[in-house]
């Protein structure tokens, strides 16, 4: 299993365990994080559009449907 499907079956049996508010709130928990999120953000968001958006939800829509 690499990294990624392990990520998403675990946070998936959270979601099924405890609903997606919960679960959340567990993982976060767990992460303290690091840097300023507020300056970093920009650096990728800033660059979205509704289009990349749209495509992103598709293409993740997708991949659960497949899973």
């Amino acid at each position: 299993m690499t990294p990624i499907e392990l990520h998403r079956k675990g946070f998936k049996a959270l979601v099924d365990a405890l609903g997606y508010v919960d679960a959340v709130k567990l993982i976060g928990q767990f992460y303290q994080g690091n840097g300023n999120y507020t300056e970093e953000r920009h650096q990728w968001l800033d660059q979205l559009t509704m289009d990349n958006i749209i495509a992103d939800i598709k293409t993740y829509q997708n991949n659960e449907i497949v899973e």
